[in-house]
């Protein structure tokens, strides 16, 4: 096998802005780079290093299972690597929907991959088979924004890359942290049980695609549309993923605001963060005084 010239680049970690769990049944997802957050490819002999490097030779073994990866991963050189001292530092939280399983995935790939696939939906095939030795199942969504960098919307047919500041200036977002680490696995279960639910499964793709469709489409613009909709989309959310929403929290999913302001679950929910938006960050951060809040 051919290894493809490895690099010391940063991998990013990412926000999916809309499209959790709609992604599930290949409708649109909106995804963002969150440069606050990185993973890189270090040598070091600390504690840290040996925890990732535990880590990765886990990832491995589970690669070495699957003949297909095995063609396209160099995991022989991956663990002489690991031998000589390399780990992947990451500075990405786990379980707060911000990609650290994605991030590793895409830096294996970045540095190890034996082949390049320009497809992005075959990558994301690819990457949903690496990234599943994590959650169970993956869609593989994750590891591909890590992977390429850039903001971009995504659907069965393909990717649109977006230029960095494709959202309206007047947009502010912030992450709440919950305090409390999420569990991908149970919840996306417990959300495709509910989808066994003919009435929850056609509110869900009726109702609540529509919805998110338009946030995606109106966030370039901000203002009272984009606002209007993501009311709109919280109120959905409250009402068909309730156990994804933290009893912390919840009181923030109101949908009625003396100033335009909405939240929404960040990847799984659960824990992790919560995603507001607003154009009046002062009277936010006022709403927001008892919880720790980045703003992006």
């Amino acid at each position: 096998m051919e290894r493809q010239e490895s690099n010391n680049n940063m991998i990013y970690s990412k926000i999916i802005l809309f499209g959790e769990y709609s992604m599930i049944l290949d409708s649109k997802a909106l995804m963002f780079p969150f440069r606050k957050f990185f993973a890189q490819w270090r040598n070091g002999q600390d504690k840290v290093a040996e925890f990732s490097r535990k880590s990765i030779f886990s990832l491995v073994e589970y690669l070495e299972k699957d003949a297909e990866l095995c063609e396209l991963i160099d995991t022989k050189s991956i663990k002489n690597d690991l031998n000589q001292g390399l780990y992947l530092f990451s500075n990405i939280p786990s379980g707060y929907g911000l990609g650290s399983s994605g991030a590793l995935v895409a830096a294996l790939w970045q540095r190890y991959a034996t082949q390049t696939i320009g497809d992005f939906l075959e990558l994301k095939r690819v990457f949903g088979r690496m990234e599943s030795f994590f959650h169970g199942s993956s869609s593989g969504i994750d590891p591909l924004q890590c992977y390429i960098g850039k903001p971009f919307v995504i659907n069965k047919d393909g990717v649109r890359l977006l230029p960095d500041d494709f959202i309206d200036s007047r947009v502010e977002i912030g992450l709440i942290d919950t305090k409390t680490k999420s569990g991908t696995g149970p919840l996306v279960r417990h959300f495709r049980e509910m989808l066994n639910d003919v009435v929850y499964k056609n509110r869900f793709e009726n109702e609540y695609l529509s919805c998110l469709n338009r946030c995606m489409e109106t966030i370039s613009q901000g203002g009272d549309d984009f606002f209007g909709n993501l009311s709109q989309f919280t109120a959905f959310q409250n009402e068909l993923f309730e156990p994804m929403i933290t009893s912390d929290t919840r009181h923030l999913f109101a949908t009625q605001y003396d100033f335009h302001f909405g939240v929404k679950i960040l990847g799984s929910g659960g824990g992790g963060f919560v995603l507001c938006f607003t154009d009046d960050r002062r009277m936010a951060s006022n709403l927001l005084s008892k919880f720790d809040v980045i703003w992006l």
